[in-house]
């Protein structure tokens, strides 16, 4: 069995107008991983996430799922569901924004409406609302059902519970707990103590470094 990580970073670097906002990190990170990304404002963890997800040129290595983020973008995005933590300022609609989903990712509009239904959004009777004149909350239901309605091998999720009422913030703790084990899930959170049962190990960057790796074991009892 293929053991190699999901996620390989080696020397990786960035800087945005000769600040560095990430210093020569190296990490693995795995299937099976669920990682609680850390750390204040301006620690570096959502540069760290678009790097991931292609959106920056960078130096130093990174692979993921064996694709180069930049050169491979397209074919790794399909492997991939994320949630970012500023909603895209879109101008489709509710519906066109589904049919766009489910013809790009190949996956019925229903297994997105189970998700946000379960959330408390309604999808179809929003379906003829503009996305960006959704409510905050809104739109962040919306977007994480497009992320976990589908089967995918890592899931980015850059503060997926902002905006969120309560009740929905738990069923979407719910659902991530019942998420595929193999899939590697990367929580990027200011609440630890919201996300802790839900993560195996925790990553802590500040100021463009990896202060903290841990390996968390809290197994349930048999």
């Amino acid at each position: 069995m293929d053991q190699s990580p999901f996620i390989h970073i080696q020397s990786l670097s960035k800087d945005f107008n000769k600040v560095r906002v990430i210093n020569n990190i190296t990490i693995d990170l795995n299937g099976a991983d669920r990682i609680a990304l850390i750390g204040q404002n301006g620690a570096g963890k959502t540069t760290l996430i678009r790097c991931i997800l292609g959106q920056y040129n960078y130096s130093g290595t990174l692979s993921v799922l064996g694709f180069d983020p930049r050169k491979n973008r397209k074919e790794m995005l399909n492997k991939i569901g994320f949630v970012p933590q500023t909603p895209p300022p879109i101008k489709l609609t509710v519906k066109e924004l589904v049919n766009f989903f489910e013809k790009i990712t190949k996956t019925p509009a229903s297994a997105f409406q189970r998700i946000s239904n379960d959330m408390g959004l309604s999808l179809e009777a929003n379906y003829g609302k503009p996305f960006h004149k959704l409510s905050g909350g809104m739109k962040q239901k919306l977007l994480i059902s497009f992320a976990l309605g589908r089967q995918v091998q890592i899931l980015l999720l850059d503060e997926p519970s902002a905006n969120l009422d309560p009740q929905a913030r738990e069923i979407l703790f719910d659902h991530l707990e019942n998420y595929n084990r193999e899939t590697l899930m990367i929580l990027s959170s200011h609440r630890m103590n919201e996300i802790s049962k839900l993560v195996n190990r925790v990553v802590e960057m500040d100021l463009g470094n990896i202060v903290l790796d841990n390996k968390l074991n809290h197994q349930k009892p048999e």
